[in-house]
């Protein structure tokens, strides 16, 4: 492992805060403070039902930061069970102990609190947060999370008059518990989807027994941007805007070649930025968003609906909605999604074009051929990966291997990555990355509907897609020139999906289905990736607020006298208050204050 438990708690605590001190430069603190609650109050369509809020918000509040900005967010869980946060598509760079996925973290249990600490190192784009563990997803809790250009880089688009951030996914009209509940039977497993799509929380503007409908207010002649997610559980979507031409831009951290599209395609995890300008007459126009691999008519409510509303007009959206290909073509969305390439000549977290770092002459270390697909197990519904289907133990494997090797709770490369086990199994898997080697990752999809899948940790370089079985001669076809770097990539029915992955990043790291169902009942693993350097620039050590649980329990407190102040943050920490450490920290906190704000 990474760092002994058997340290000196101060040469712990000085290390962690070396680390930060060394790592923060060019950055600015922001503070959250954020209430998750189960509001029976928000109805987000024509079904009551209780909904997971952020300080009272369906979705939940933007958090918009700069490349290197120093991000605490204070959680309070006023839920009835526990809960994390994940940070999809932020690389938690040296600390994949703030990723806030089952591995790496214990759970807020229910009237506690936890602050998270991470920073959006050497990143730029348009991301999402939601919360990662019991299905809470499919209940709401997700938001947008931006990370913007320092202003010494430039972007390479001129400024848009504004930014607008579309939340967009499949929701269900049932209690994200209820479906959670079933998730033991065959039908809810596989067969049955969510029910409706929204966009920001709300419904269909075609469909007038829904709440209300999103809308957005532009000028003519100005330009806007538009960062779409989606933060869905089952559905790809195809995106459009009637009369209106989109101007692809970037995707989860990576510029793109810019590209003029009619509508775009968005698979469940995903982020884009497109630009859109306000060139048509003064009236409302419809934005859509409608199911793939479904046949959703206009009037379904699995086709979410918004408008595009110009300041001066009087015209209610009106007409059919815009035409989008063939939900079940897959060749177009196919071609589409090879049409979109990095763009090599410009900058975007440094200033040093993208084009800089390429994959046209690396050497893969290893490589992982991954099987999404279904098995049942002592007579219930799992999804697998390699036929293995990953069962979360009670104490996360990072904090296993930081404080006993992971003896006990996980053993490591015990499950195939090159092939199918035997038998269909539950298990802990995890396998071991080679620091700082690369790594080609085949995905190969045995279902009948888009997947995607999800590496916490790092951006990927997607080389390849393909039908049928995969072999290496398809190496051949890959684009190694200027494939685009993110971190959720789609694998079609039937089909493969190849990605490269430089694994510079220590860590305990979360590789999944992003479609929830799949995720919930197995369809993940872990990639250990170990640096054996103790030096905290490397990795940083755990964090002062650690967690513990599983087989680390945290120690019963002595009573404390009636007058005695509540901790700041619940839950069992790993180091003592010592009286020394009260000079330490003002020491650091204000050289870090010096230092971010060079």
């Amino acid at each position: 492992m990474a760092f002994s438990g058997a340290g000196h708690p101060r040469l712990i605590i000085f290390a962690y805060f070396l680390a930060l001190l060394l790592t923060v430069t060019h950055c600015k603190d922001i503070f959250l403070k954020w209430h998750v609650a189960i509001d029976s109050t928000v109805t987000p369509v024509y079904a009551d039902q209780p909904v997971i809020t952020i300080n009272g918000k369906f979705p939940g509040p933007l958090i918009n930061a700069t490349t290197n900005d120093v991000i605490h967010v204070n959680v309070f869980n006023d839920m009835d069970e526990p809960l994390l946060f994940t940070w999809n598509g932020i690389q938690q760079r040296l600390n994949s102990w703030e990723d806030g996925v089952s591995g790496t973290n214990c759970a807020i249990q229910p009237k506690t609190n936890w602050t998270y600490v991470f920073q959006t190192k050497d990143q730029i784009g348009s991301f999402s947060y939601f919360p990662s563990i019991n299905f809470q997803k499919a209940g709401g809790g997700f938001g947008p999370l931006r990370v913007n250009n320092r202003i010494v880089i430039p972007v390479p688009f001129s400024k848009p008059e504004s930014e607008f951030d579309l939340l967009i996914g499949d929701w269900y009209q049932r209690n994200y518990k209820e479906v959670r509940s079933n998730m033991d039977k065959d039908d809810w497993a596989y067969h049955i989807y969510p029910d409706l799509m929204l966009i920001n929380g709300k419904g269909s503007y075609m469909h007038p027994d829904d709440k209300g409908h999103e809308s957005f207010t532009v000028t003519q002649g100005k330009t806007y941007r538009l960062r779409i997610s989606n933060v869905g559980t089952a559905w790809s979507f195809n995106f459009r805007i009637q009369n209106h031409q989109m101007v692809l831009v970037e995707t989860e951290g990576s510029y793109t070649n810019q590209i003029s599209l009619d509508s775009l395609d968005v698979h469940v995890g995903q982020s884009y930025s497109v630009l859109v300008t306000a060139d048509q007459n003064q009236a409302d126009y419809y934005i859509v968003a409608s199911p793939k691999m479904s046949n959703a008519s206009s009037n379904s409510t699995l086709v979410g609906v918004a408008v595009l509303h110009y300041d001066n007009s009087t015209s209610p959206a009106s007409g059919p909605l815009p035409n989008w290909p063939d939900p079940f073509d897959l060749h177009f969305s196919l071609n589409q999604a090879k049409s979109i390439r990095w763009n090599l000549t410009t900058g975007a977290a440094r200033p040093n074009p993208q084009g800089t770092f390429n994959v046209s002459n690396v050497t893969v270390s290893q490589t992982f051929l991954l099987r999404g697909s279904t098995a049942d197990i002592n007579g219930a519904p799992y999804y697998t990966v390699n036929n293995v289907s990953y069962l979360s133990p009670d104490t996360p494997l990072k904090l296993a291997d930081h404080l006993v090797n992971g003896s006990g709770v996980y053993q490591l490369d015990q499950f195939p990555v090159n092939s199918s086990n035997f038998n269909p199994v539950r298990g802990v898997f995890v396998a071991t990355g080679i620091h700082k080697g690369w790594i080609e990752i085949v995905f190969k999809n045995d279902l009948d509907v888009i997947d995607t899948w999800h590496l916490d940790g790092f951006g990927f370089y997607v080389v390849g897609f393909g039908d049928g079985k995969w072999t290496p001669e398809l190496r051949s076809t890959y684009n190694t020139y200027d494939p685009v770097v993110r971190s959720t990539v789609q694998v079609y029915p039937q089909g493969w999906t190849a990605v490269y992955a430089y694994l510079d990043n220590p860590g305990m790291w979360n590789l999944r289905s992003q479609l929830l169902k799949n995720w919930y009942l197995g369809q993940e693993l872990y990639l250990r990736v170990y640096d054996a350097d103790p030096n905290p620039a490397k990795e940083f050590p755990p964090p002062q607020n650690l967690l513990l649980c599983g087989n680390f329990q945290p120690p019963v407190p002595p009573s404390s006298p009636p007058s005695a102040p509540p901790p700041a943050d619940s839950g069992g920490a790993l180091f003592e208050q010592l009286p020394w450490f009260h000079n330490f920290v003002i020491f650091i906190v204000t050289a870090i204050f010096i230092i971010c704000r060079q």
